[in-house]
């Protein structure tokens, strides 16, 4: 299988301080802003996140993470090797006058999203939320867009994007890749 890098570690460091920014400049009371990352890669990005936004507005922001296994609308028609890993979400703060920053790794049919925020709605109701993704790569299945893209990345329907982190995979990078043959049969 082939892989096109799109993102190396350098490249990823900077994408992320650049929304960092992002985030600072649309909302300048930090005191009313809080980061919740989906499992997995999208929890790891948003730790990031929440160091450089801490770094950049001197202020101690709420972090979280959620798990949506349970809130996805197809959790019920994959096989059972396919079923998700469940994690434990942490919300251990009011969402109530926050701004919270969702944060994913890869934007795609916007199915996650969906399941993301019902979830975090479980815990509270926000008075906002924010959508930061690494890398939209379109086909929109459901109406949602972000409020901050790392990496816009034109794909085929059938390729995959893969978010490799040191801290799940040893190395930082985004690819892009063919399908494998079976997936190409699918």
């Amino acid at each position: 299988m082939s892989e096109k890098v799109v993102l190396k570690h350098d490249d990823l460091r900077r994408t992320l301080r650049r929304i960092a920014h992002e985030i600072a400049e649309k909302n300048p009371e930090p005191t009313k802003l809080a980061v919740v990352g989906i499992h997995t890669r999208g929890a790891v990005l948003a730790r990031r996140l929440h160091t450089f936004l801490g770094e950049l507005t001197g202020a101690e922001l709420p972090i979280g993470d959620i798990d949506i296994s349970f809130y996805r609308d197809d959790v019920g028609a994959r096989t059972p090797a396919a079923q998700p890993v469940v994690h434990d979400s942490h919300i251990d703060f009011a969402l109530a006058d926050r701004t919270v920053v969702l944060v994913d790794d890869v934007l795609f049919t916007g199915r996650t999203i969906r399941a993301a925020i019902e979830a975090l709605f479980d815990y509270g109701r926000p008075q906002r939320v924010q959508l930061a993704v690494l890398c939209d790569r379109g086909h929109r299945e459901l109406p949602f867009r972000p409020d901050y893209v790392g990496k816009n990345l034109p794909t085929a329907r059938e390729e995959r994007v893969n978010v490799r982190l040191e801290e799940i995979d040893g190395v930082d990078e985004v690819t892009i890749s063919e399908p494998t043959p079976a997936e190409a049969l699918a």
